[in-house]
């Protein structure tokens, strides 16, 4: 009777054990990152490796992250993907998590040249990890240039009234000091105007806005701008001048004659985030080589792990710049600290304003 009873007993624990395994939740790792970096092509093998979900919120400027960031909203996520302008106010206050190096072994294939740099790094801490980089190219439709454009002052030019797009974000403002020469004969100027130089950078920018057709706030947006005839020209990221190659529309990218600004994406992990373990193995995984090949075949910028171009053909390698990083990165002057941020986008938003 006791053996009958046993068996009887057996389908309610199988049921009891499998509403258990039902009810255990998959782990969600919480992302606010640019667009591009959380694509499915990349995030659902990790997904399938560690047996969790990414979620992925993205934002639209650097401005926009720390003001989630500071509104409270630290603890929503679990990893950010600041760019070089913001990422060390972000470590400065205390806004993201010291990383310890030992649990991401990737680190030591990274360029040198970028984790040499100050600008996640805190009273001899690191609070990020280099990801991607890349430029704020000027982008075109070739059918109306026939020739890639020289100059920044083209975006000016009466003929393109109502044909240019501009980012809604403080690089439109660097673009201006640079086309006004305030980058000489120190490029770091262009983080650290004076109020007069502020001023004249105002004025160019209004001078601008009736040639501005519309300010994008995301690159899809842009390239759907591009793809819809409304813009002939713009500063954009290589991202857009990608998407816009695969649906084979007529676009050029170009660094002009002033050079332009570029940036540096760092991940970090939040303070308040409660998936460490999770967001360590994920920083690690988007910095293997193969991991980065397939990121920069999304969005076509250049891969912070170098060894990432065994993976690609020697054209792509080429394109890239990963042949003459010295070379190329001497014509970009990346975003740094602004410690006036406040006064700029004052200025900015004056500018926006504007009728």
């Amino acid at each position: 009777m006791n053996w009958r009873r046993g068996i009887g007993v057996l389908p309610l624990l199988v049921v009891m054990l499998l509403a258990g395994a039902c009810t255990k939740k998959t782990p969600t790792l919480n992302l606010l990152v640019w667009e591009g970096y959380a694509d499915p092509s990349f995030v659902k093998a990790f997904e399938e490796q560690h047996h969790c979900k990414v979620s992925a919120s993205y934002m639209g400027s650097s401005d926009e992250l720390v003001a989630k960031l500071r509104g409270g909203s630290a603890g929503t996520y679990d990893v950010i993907s600041p760019s070089s302008d913001v990422a060390t106010s972000i470590a400065l206050a205390g806004l993201a998590a010291p990383l310890d190096l030992s649990k991401i072994p990737g680190y030591n294939q990274l360029s040198p040249q970028l984790i040499s740099l100050p600008l996640v790094r805190v009273s001899g801490q690191v609070y990020g990890v280099p990801f991607m980089w890349g430029p704020d190219p000027l982008i075109y439709d070739t059918t109306v240039f026939a020739a890639p454009p020289e100059s920044w002052s083209v975006l000016w030019d009466a003929k393109y009234r109502g044909k240019i797009s501009v980012w809604d974000d403080l690089s439109t403002v660097y673009m201006a000091a640079q086309v006004l020469g305030f980058d000489k004969p120190d490029p770091s100027q262009l983080y650290n105007l004076s109020d007069p130089q502020l001023e004249a950078v105002k004025k160019k920018l209004l001078e601008l806005k009736p040639n501005v057709r519309k300010m994008w706030s995301t690159g899809g947006e842009l390239t759907n701008l591009f793809q819809n005839h409304e813009v002939v020209a713009a500063m954009g990221w290589p991202l857009m001048t990608n998407q816009l190659r695969k649906i084979n529309f007529p676009v050029g990218e170009t660094i002009p004659k002033e050079n332009t600004t570029g940036w540096i994406d760092h991940l970090m992990i939040t303070a308040d985030s409660e998936n460490k373990e999770l967001a360590y193995q994920f920083l690690e995984y988007m910095i293997e080589a193969q991991t980065q090949k397939k990121v920069t075949d999304v969005t076509g910028y250049t891969p912070a792990n170098p060894q990432a171009g065994q993976f690609m053909t020697p054209d792509e390698v080429k394109s890239l710049h990963l042949d003459d990083v010295n070379t190329y990165q001497k014509r970009l002057y990346f975003w740094q600290n602004v410690l006036r941020r406040a006064k700029y986008n004052e200025i900015w938003n004056e500018v926006k304003a504007a009728q």
